[in-house]
């Protein structure tokens, strides 16, 4: 018990002070070089990002299906290969002359593995506290340079794509209705630059024409073979003047057995 100026002031052990606070996160804006709270403040914002991103990401697709193509041919030499947008970068660096040939390993190996690396070990690398991008010119260099690269290696891949090739190739087709135990079917299954050029189904590709929908002759269809005709070269059947009788009879009646 003390006593002043008239007033009495007891003091009780016993007595716990009421000290509690509601459960409300700190206020960090006002503490340059903190963050906020993890639970709930970081977390919620971020699974709303997410939300909104799906969603809008799931209406992309929607509106805009995904192009089908035919099942993948291995005698098809002629198809032009093309990865998804997110892979076109690392696509286009490979054609390069420093990133191909001997040196395939520096473009796909090297290169994106320093790269990637970098990224993944960049809270390590800077360490720094400031936020504002021009008092971190190492960090904000290194970004930059690596975001110009990516959206300058896409460009580039998108401009150098023979776009209307690729719009012929691949196409979904009905399959071919054709005589597969003919003999002349027989005949062009050997010759690997018909089938490398034609398809299997003889229905074509992006080097040459379907050759269910030719008006030729079997005279014709020999001379075009024998000589050849705009790209397509001459001279390269293997076989004899028999067999090539029988083929050109084969594909002039549209791929059924002339007997």
């Amino acid at each position: 018990m003390h006593r002043g100026k008239g007033m009495v002031f007891v003091g009780d052990s016993r007595v716990k002070a009421d000290n509690r606070k509601a459960n409300i996160p700190k206020d960090y804006s006002e503490y340059p070089g903190k963050t906020e709270a993890f639970w709930p403040n970081f977390l919620l914002r971020e699974w709303m990002v997410g939300a909104v991103f799906l969603m809008g990401f799931l209406c992309l697709t929607v509106a805009h299906p995904a192009p089908l193509e035919a099942p993948a041919d291995p005698s098809d030499g002629s198809y032009i290969p093309l990865p998804d947008w997110y892979f076109l970068f690392l696509f286009q660096l490979i054609k390069y002359q420093f990133a191909s040939g001997d040196y395939n390993v520096l473009g796909t190996v090297i290169i994106p593995g320093v790269a990637f690396g970098a990224l993944l070990l960049a809270p390590w690398l800077d360490t720094s506290k400031e936020r504002r991008p021009h008092r971190r010119p190492i960090a904000t260099a290194l970004m930059m340079l690596g975001v110009i690269s990516v959206i300058f290696l896409t460009w580039e891949s998108v401009d150098q794509h023979d776009w209307e090739v690729a719009a012929q190739q691949g196409q979904l087709t009905e399959e071919a209705e054709i005589d597969m135990e003919a003999e002349g079917y027989e005949i062009y299954s050997q010759q690997q630059s018909c089938i490398g050029c034609h398809g299997d189904q003889m229905t074509g590709g992006s080097a040459g024409p379907n050759l269910l929908e030719t008006e030729k002759s079997p005279e014709e269809v020999i001379e075009i073979v024998e000589n050849g005709q705009g790209a397509m070269p001459g001279g390269e059947f293997e076989g004899s003047d028999e067999e090539l009788q029988i083929l050109a009879e084969y594909i002039a009646n549209h791929g059924e057995d002339p007997e």
